[in-house]
């Protein structure tokens, strides 16, 4: 790939990022929007991006919805708030406040409005996964084995070309994709593993080798690897639908299958079994939104769901500025009966812009290496 090739692939990632980056933050925001007009809370601002204002209007309530010229966010200002962070334009001690200012409004309260935007987030998930689910429908290929990798652990193993993985331990698998899932959370785990050969069933054991893949969004993630490959040029198209209350199910197991499997990660970074060099910036999200977007409507909404879950989580990090940060600051005013001095809530904010400016930093970075080794590489 040459540099002229290089500059023009972002450009086909932009409208795709765009639409999956605003889907998100408008679900985001209006979690907070929605809980906080439950509440009472006066809310003057809902903006998507931010920077200057490029258009708006003024709903029947007072609150200024808006376009910013940087769309890579967003923000929600109720009264009472100094900045789009949610500070207190004046220490609580001096209110007397208005009936609709959110930070005269008991600490149950604040702490809903402020969950709702990783809340519903993690409602997008559900509800783009249960829609796949059940309008679309889930292709699949059946659990054929049409090679075995010389040297893998299937071949250690005995498996053979032709075999079907009928279990995976003693879970039974009716895709290999179901197969790929069971296992890539198993590296170095020796598994109980059933194939059907000839119309038998035989069981065996297999430890799946551990292996560095791309993880989607420019870095890369650990996973067990049998050495098995599938052919789906073979297959006929196959999908399978479910009905709402089961795809609702299924939509709520990915959900939560993809924070816990986030949330490993997360704990991976901090005790250095994961490297820094995974962390992916808007240039590596882009990415993922224009390739899954060339794959088919099918393949983008689940990345877009993705994303929304990723997002949801990190608002949690328990992180001044971010929404897990309030949390944190409301939890600690439920504890001690008032809340935190304005120092103390100041140099938490600072700490937690630094923090969040690193990741962003560490982010970019990432991506400026990797698109520096694809030039270097070409």
């Amino acid at each position: 790939m040459d540099l002229s090739s290089l500059l023009n692939v972002p450009l086909g990632y932009v409208l795709p990022f765009l639409i999956a980056i605003t889907i998100i933050v408008f679900v985001h925001e209006f979690g907070h929007f929605q809980v906080a007009r439950w509440c009472g809370v006066k809310v003057e601002a809902f903006s998507i991006g931010f920077g200057k204002e490029i258009f708006g209007w003024v709903d029947r309530h007072g609150t200024r919805w808006k376009i910013c010229w940087l769309p890579l966010g967003g923000y929600v200002r109720f009264e009472g708030d100094a900045n789009a962070a949610s500070m207190p334009d004046q220490p609580v001690e001096i209110a007397p406040r208005s009936a609709g200012n959110f930070h005269g409004k008991p600490v149950w309260q604040r702490a809903a409005v402020v969950a709702a935007g990783p809340i519903a987030n993690f409602i997008l998930a559900i509800f783009i996964f249960t829609m796949a689910y059940s309008v679309i429908g889930v292709p699949y290929s059946e659990p054929r084995v049409d090679e075995v990798v010389a040297g893998s652990a299937a071949e250690a193993a005995g498996v053979k070309a032709g075999d079907f993985i009928r279990k995976v331990d003693d879970t039974e698998t009716r895709s290999f994709a179901a197969v790929q899932e069971l296992v890539w959370q198993k590296g170095g785990v020796a598994l109980p593993v059933v194939v059907e050969r000839a119309g038998s069933l035989m069981e065996l054991t297999l430890t799946p080798r551990i292996q560095e893949m791309p993880d989607g969004f420019g870095g890369t993630i650990k996973i067990g690897l049998l050495g098995v490959r599938h052919d789906p040029k073979t297959d006929q198209p196959l999908y399978e639908r479910y009905p709402p209350h089961e795809a609702l199910v299924k939509g709520i197991d990915r959900t939560w299958y993809i924070i816990a499997t986030t949330g490993r990660y997360i704990a991976k970074l901090f005790t250095g079994a994961e490297s820094i060099k995974q962390i992916g910036g808007p240039i590596a999200m882009a990415k993922g939104a224009g390739d899954t977007a060339s794959s088919g409507g099918l393949a983008f909404i689940s990345f877009v769901a993705l994303l929304s879950v990723s997002i949801g989580l990190i608002n949690l990090f328990p992180v001044p500025m971010l929404d897990g940060g309030h949390l944190v600051f409301y939890a600690v005013e439920a504890l001690r009966g008032k809340p935190l001095g304005p120092n103390a809530q100041e140099w938490g904010y600072r700490i937690g812009f630094s923090f969040v400016v690193m990741l962003m930093l560490i982010g970019i970075w990432n991506d400026i290496v990797r698109t520096v080794s694809v030039v270097l590489g070409s």
